[in-house]
């Protein structure tokens, strides 16, 4: 899907990491919810209430998911999911263009 219908955006940007990563809240009519977002290089680490699912856009990140030992390498069109109450690390090697869902 390369666009959505019917939405709502919230105008108040998501900053994190000094502006290094940034986020807009997208809401749709059923209560989903996801975010648009853009990171700049560099090693990152997150929280996450809800399971969440990434969708890479564009870019190239390495990903180290709870419970994995291993860093996993991610690009355009490539997607991981992250369980809810958790915390993931991410290696941006370049500009990355990502969607993340939020799975209640």
């Amino acid at each position: 899907m390369t666009e959505f219908s019917n939405i709502t955006v919230i105008k108040k940007a998501n900053v994190y990491f000094d502006g290094k990563v940034t986020s807009r809240i997208v809401l749709f009519p059923d209560g989903t919810k996801k975010t648009l977002g853009i990171m700049l290089p560099g090693d990152y680490e997150f929280s996450t209430n809800d399971k969440e699912h990434m969708e890479i856009i564009e870019g190239d990140l390495d990903v180290l998911l709870p419970g994995s030992t291993a860093w996993k390498t991610f690009g355009p069109g490539q997607a991981f999911e992250v369980p809810a109450e958790s915390k993931f690390s991410l290696k941006v090697k370049s500009v990355t263009d990502y969607c993340c869902s939020y799975i209640l």
